[in-house]
This record gives structure tokens, C-alpha cells and sequence, in this order.
């Protein structure tokens, strides 16, 4: 759009909603935010009888693209070809929050769908009207609808001012499985053939008339000061241009090549800062560090006075290291300012709230502010991408030209907020007859300031005021096991500062608390001579949770036997393992993990992997396999390999040798054991099951060498130092 136009007005002043969206390159109109009370906030139909959905979320490789639409599409009877999607552009599609927690479908996509019911409930009204029949007797296909005369008309021809004012109705009435089309049916992504055949847009492929490369110059330690700068050493490379502010430093030029030399060339001062603990002594750090406050995630009976009373009693430590996103593009964004507006392209996903720190770093209104989604490498949570954009946004403003921010692959692994370290304590009293009688918890993990934007290294370097926000999610979720114990307590120790800016990553905390605690309900297994599965199911009361484990362990072929005991011949040796969990009050999990073990080198091959998945309603059953295999690539190799390396000033792991990741040939084979329920609203998937990874695997370590690892990820070295029994 070149002009500046409401869709509002649009939608009260015509007969129908006519809406130009322009290329990702071109900028878009300025819009007032839209309200989500309204339908028109996320659906536009036009003459021609095209639907457009304004998506407030982005599809970070997840199939919302294609899941949205299908749930729409299936609301008002239309073709899914003739349906359109804008995700993720500030001044077209409403705050639906950031791309997190697994919510999209089920909050922000149950929302549109619930307006594309209403706007079928009354568009059928306008009909019945036109068409001189009544509602019960009209029939729709395709978007289109048929009187018993033969008479019919689209849903673009029926648009009008009455349907544009529509208030969304939480009680509309949705479709029932039986008059679903599309739900329930694997469809294909719309992006894949283009990212197939390698002409998919990607954030880095975005150009701009005029634009600059930028590098942005980092400290050499996280607190390091900039005080000299010797311009004179790029000056022999052409169209350098350098740009200092406090000590916020970049090199910038008409050629990349030549931005990225000069970030090397350049000579620059710094103070020197050596503020990070001793990685060797992190976990004496994290338990030293001061606590914030100490609460409660959970309490049930006196779990205190069931342990003192048990018959056995248990203990363990374990943690989980600091972890990157490890995006395997680095951060890339660009921005450009023009006429006093600022347009950023960015993999952000929370362009809403990228628009308020860029913000607050350019010192211009939101209103000032567009941002707009371009796919990039996977975040899994906050990486670079949001410092990039504001980064880019800053350079534009300052040089008055559009600039292109791309991180190198040291600047990815070095800077992004990192997954924080995770210490936790736990306790457990067997009865006689082995049953867990009581259990307790101590977590340590930092506090959540506020469910805010975190700290912005464009705006720290610079010397810009910004908020302090310590936020690396709601990490203290699944610290409460998921059975029913009569007696159980776990206890928050809140951290007031980490060695790292914090960032959710992938299911942030549950994860890892789910793997202490179902690694440890395997100790409790394995002392009281019991097999895993039915040790759990003993101690497991919800029904749903129950059929999700069943479904898992008798696909993967198990059977019952007590836990532990070298198993195989040679040097490598193989055994089974299995946990289960509820994420939060929502999606149930499960998995069996198969497992070699080679105690001559100590190093860990995961062969197979088998979920059980319990989301409620099955948008797309192959979009739902995807998000599963994905997490368990991610999830082994978080286990295995995954471990942030750092010295006194800074993060020393900033290449592929030194950040270890998973090779594809050590993917393990996955298998999915799916339970859909369609009379159910559909919960999450992107990071359910996560949570179950790491806890199997480790329980099947043991079941193959009699090793019980408490310390992820599980290096040969660690391997090898439990086999000697050190």
C-alpha cells in the first residue's frame, strides 16, 4: 500500500473488503491497532470471494500457516485455496502476543476461528434475505451459498457494512468433526516447495534501494567498555563507514565483503572485564548466588514427615547446562527510516513487542514503528533476532540510509540470551511396598522480573536506558511432577542475577525440571525392583495421561522387567528408557528412547525414539509429526552435546567444534503414537514434547550400562567417569 488508509474505513465505507497487501520488499500503510473484539480485526473477504486472515502470530516453521487456514477455511465452508494469510506485520494484524508457549492454535488460532464462525452466522442472515429463503435452508460450499431455488451467492457478495462491524461471539457455534473438510487432514505447508527448490524469501534475502551492509563490532568481554577507536584502520577499504555510540560500535559499506572486512581490521580499544565465574565452579556459583525470594511451585499433604517416616529414602542433584539457540543461519534484519517512519524486517517472533524496544531505542513513537515478518533461521524462543532488528533500526536512523544487519556465526553463538543453568535438589521416601510416600524439591533458577521484552544489546552498547528485565520464562513449570502424590513439595529458589542474559529457549524450563524429576522417579523405580512403566502408571491418576503412556511404550514393543543392568556384548551396550509428563495443564506426553551405550569411548548413540502425543484436536496430523520429530533432533542433541563454553569475560564456544550439535547421521529413527481428540479444543505442540527427551534418555543410559547420569549434556568425558565409578 502507498497510501495511508484504515482498513476500518474500508470495511464500514464499501460493500466489500478490498485489501492490498504489498511484497515483503515494499513498505506498508500506517494502520491504528484493531481491536480483538472485532471480526474484522482477523478476516477481510473481497468482491472476487477471496478471504484474507490477519495472523498476530508467525509461523516459525511450525505449519501454522497451513493449520490456521485449514480451521477458517472449514468454519465458513470455503476453499482453502482462495484463503490468504498475513502474519506477523504490525500495522495489518492484531497484538496476539509473541510466538510462544505453544499457543498459537490453541488460543490465537481458536480466536479467529471463533470469528470466522460468527462471520458465517451472519453472512448467512444477510442471504436468507437475499436469496428469500430461510437460514435452515441454505446450503454453502465453497463459499458459496445456495437457496433451494437454484438462486446463490459467494460470501464476497454479501459483504457489507453490518458484517464489518461484527462484534466476534465467544459462543458461536463451531463445527462439529463430522462437518469438518480440512481439520483433521494433513495438508501441505504452502512455503515448502519454494524453500524446496530455493526461492522461498528468507529475512537475509531482503534488499533494499540504496542499502548498507552493517557488522556490528562486539566488546571482547559481555561488560567490556569501548574507549578508543582508530578509524584510520579501515580507511584503506572503500565505503567504510564507522559509526560509534558509547560503546556501540559498526562498520558499514555499499559491499558486504567489505563490511565484514572491516569489522576485522578495525583496531578499537577496550576496557578490560572478566565479570563471569569460573565455568568449573558454575554450579557453586549458581547455588551461592543470591536468592531473590524462595516459593512454592506446588504443596500437597507433609511431604517432610512421610520422608522421615519411609521406609527408604533417596536423593539426587542433578542440573542441566547453559545452552544457545544455536540457529543455524545467524540473525539477520534489516530496517530503514523515511519521512520520520521506521520499517524493520525481522525474524522477530514478537514483532509487537519488537516494535516497542525498537522504541525505545530510536526514541520514536510505536506509532512510528512497522515491523514486519521475514522468515528466518529457527529461534526456538529469543536468539539474536530482536538485537539484529533493533540494531538495523538504530544504523538506519543514525545514517539516514536503509541497513542490513547480519550477524556472523561467532556473533550468533556468542551473543544471543542463552538457556540458563538449572540446579535442582531432589528427595524421595519408598514405602515398604516401594510406592513413593513422599517427595520433595529444590529448584534453583532466576527469577522472572516481568513479562517484558528482555535487555537489548543495541540499546546496552549504545548507553540507552531500557527496563530491567530479567526474563528467561516461566521456568519454574513441571517442577511439580505430574502424578498423584499424597505427599509432595516443591520449593523455588529464585535467583536474583545469571552469568547470562536469560532467554527462554525451547519449552524454558520445562525441560529441563522434567528431566530431574522423571530421571528421578526412575531412581524410585529402579530401588523398588520395579519396571518403569508400571511404577509410573501405579503413581499416575489421570486417565488421559495414562492412555498417552500406554500408547507410547506398546508401540515401541515394551516389555515389563525391572530397570538397570549392563545389556549387550563388547563395548557397546543397549537398553530402553521412558518418562512421561503433562506440560503444564495441557498437552500430554510420552517416550521410550532406545539407546547404545560404548564404554570404551563413553560416548551415547540414541537409535529410536517413540511419542506418545496427547494435544486434544488434531489440526494436521503431518504438521504434528513434523513438530515431533523436530523437538526430538533438538532434544537429543540438547542431551548429548549442547553445552555453552566460556572463560572469565566471555562465551568461548562459537563455532560447530566448539558447540557441539547433533550430525544428521546420528538422528535417531522417531515414531509417533498419536491420540486424537475431536470433540476437544487443540493444545499446543511446538514444545510438548520436549519435556520427555532428555529424561528417557538418560533413564535408558541406565537401563544399558548401570549408570545414572545427573548432569546434561552427557559427554563421553561424563560417561566415561561414571563407568569408572569416579
Amino acid at each position: 500500500m502507498n497510501a495511508i488508509i484504515s482498513r476500518r474505513a474500508m470495511l464500514v465505507g464499501s460493500s466489500a473488503v478490498v485489501v492490498s497487501v504489498s511484497l515483503p520488499q515494499q513498505p506498508l500503510a500506517q494502520q491504528r491497532s484493531v481491536a480483538p473484539t472485532d471480526v474484522s480485526t482477523f478476516l477481510a473477504l473481497t468482491p472476487d470471494n477471496r478471504l484474507t486472515i490477519y495472523y498476530g502470530k508467525v509461523d516459525l516453521g511450525t505449519g501454522i500457516r497451513i493449520a490456521v487456514r485449514q480451521m477458517v477455511a472449514d468454519e465458513l465452508d470455503f476453499a482453502i485455496d482462495r484463503v490468504d494469510l498475513i502474519e506477523g506485520d504490525t500495522d495489518l494484524t492484531p497484538d496476539q502476543g509473541p510466538t510462544w508457549g505453544s499457543l498459537s492454535l490453541q488460543v490465537a488460532g481458536q480466536r479467529i476461528r471463533l470469528a470466522a464462525a460468527t462471520m458465517r452466522a451472519a453472512l448467512l442472515e444477510v442471504a436468507a434475505q437475499r436469496l428469500n429463503a430461510p437460514v435452515v435452508q441454505l446450503r454453502v460450499a465453497d463459499g458459496r451459498v445456495s437457496a433451494p431455488s437454484g438462486a446463490s451467492l459467494s460470501w464476497g457478495e454479501l459483504v457489507g457494512p453490518g458484517i464489518s462491524e461484527l462484534k466476534v461471539n465467544d459462543q458461536a457455534r463451531l463445527k462439529t468433526p463430522a462437518e469438518w473438510r480440512y481439520v483433521g487432514k494433513s495438508l501441505h505447508r504452502p512455503e515448502v516447495p519454494a524453500k524446496v527448490f530455493g526461492t522461498h524469501d528468507f529475512s537475509v534475502n531482503i534488499r533494499r534501494p540504496n542499502m548498507l551492509h552493517a557488522r556490528i563490532v562486539f566488546p571482547p568481554g559481555i561488560g567490556a567498555e569501548l574507549q578508543a577507536v582508530d578509524e584510520a584502520s579501515v580507511a584503506g577499504i572503500p565505503g567504510v563507514r564507522v559509526v560509534r555510540r558509547n560503546s556501540f560500535l559498526a562498520v558499514l559499506a555499499d559491499k558486504e565483503w567489505n563490511a565484514i572486512r572491516a569489522m576485522r581490521a578495525i583496531r578499537a580499544t577496550w576496557s578490560d572485564w572478566q565479570g563471569l565465574p569460573d565455568q568449573a565452579q558454575l554450579w557453586q556459583h549458581v547455588r551461592g548466588t543470591a536468592v531473590a525470594r524462595t516459593d512454592s511451585a506446588g504443596k500437597t499433604g507433609d511431604a517432610a514427615t512421610a520422608i522421615a517416616g519411609a521406609a527408604r529414602k533417596l536423593q539426587a542433584t542433578y542440573d542441566f547446562a547453559i545452552q544457545s539457540h544455536a540457529s543455524l543461519g545467524p540473525s539477520c534484519a534489516v530496517a530503514e527510516f523515511a519521512n520520520g517512519r521506521m520499517t524493520v524486517w525481522s525474524p522477530s517472533q514478537a514483532p509487537h513487542w519488537l516494535r516497542r524496544e525498537i522504541s525505545g531505542v530510536c526514541g520514536l513513537p510505536e506509532s512510528a514503528i512497522h515491523v514486519i515478518y521475514a522468515e528466518g533461521s529457527g529461534c526456538y524462543g529469543r536468539n539474536g533476532h530482536e538485537d539484529a532488528s533493533a540494531q538495523a533500526a538504530l544504523l538506519a536512523q543514525i545514517t539516514g540510509r536503509p541497513v542490513r544487519v547480519q550477524w556472523m556465526r561467532e556473533d550468533e553463538l556468542r551473543w544471543d540470551p542463552k538457556g540458563p543453568p538449572t540446579l535442582m535438589d531432589l528427595q524421595a521416601g519408598l514405602a515398604a511396598d516401594g510406592s513413593i510416600a513422599g517427595w520433595t524439591s529444590q529448584w534453583w533458577l532466576p527469577k522472572t522480573t516481568e513479562l517484558a521484552p528482555i535487555e537489548n544489546l543495541a540499546a546496552t552498547y549504545a548507553g540507552i536506558a531500557q527496563k530491567a528485565v530479567l526474563n528467561p520464562g516461566n521456568i519454574h513449570n513441571n517442577a511439580v511432577p505430574s502424578y498423584g502424590f499424597a505427599n509432595h513439595e516443591a520449593t523455588l529458589h529464585r535467583l536474583d542475577s545469571t552469568p547470562f542474559r536469560p532467554s527462554w529457549i525451547r519449552s524454558p524450563g520445562r525441560m529441563q525440571n522434567s528431566f530431574a524429576v522423571e530421571c528421578f522417579m526412575d531412581e524410585c523405580a529402579a530401588a523398588a525392583g520395579a519396571d518403569a512403566v508400571e511404577y509410573r502408571l501405579r503413581h499416575l491418576r489421570d486417565a488421559r495421561g495414562a492412555e498417552t503412556l500406554r500408547a507410547a511404550v506398546a508401540k515401541a514393543g515394551w516389555q515389563p522387567r525391572p530397570i538397570g543392568g549392563a545389556r549387550g556384548s563388547g563395548d557397546v551396550l543397549r537398553g530402553r528408557g521412558v518418562a512421561y509428563a503433562r506440560y503444564e495443564a495441557r498437552t500430554y506426553v510420552s517416550c521410550v528412547a532406545e539407546v547404545e551405550v560404548n564404554r570404551r569411548t563413553g560416548e551415547i548413540r540414541v537409535t529410536r525414539c517413540v511419542v506418545g502425543h496427547d494435544c486434544g484436536q488434531i489440526i494436521n496430523p503431518d504438521g504434528l509429526i513434523n513438530q515431533i520429530e523436530g523437538q526430538v533432533m533438538q532434544m537429543v542433541s540438547r542431551t548429548l552435546y549442547e553445552e555453552v563454553a566460556f572463560d572469565r569475560r566471555n562465551v568461548t564456544s562459537v563455532d560447530w567444534a566448539s558447540y557441539r550439535v547433533l550430525k544428521f547421521p546420528e538422528a535417531p529413527a522417531v515414531e509417533t503414537a498419536l491420540i486424537d481428540r475431536p470433540e476437544h479444543i487443540p493444545w499446543g505442540a511446538g514444545e510438548m514434547a520436549a519435556i520427555v527427551v532428555p529424561p528417557a534418555v538418560g533413564n535408558a543410559v541406565f537401563d544399558a550400562a548401570g549408570i545414572r547420569l545427573r548432569s546434561a549434556p552427557f559427554t563421553p568425558a561424563k560417561v566415561l567417569r561414571a563407568l569408572s565409578g569416579a
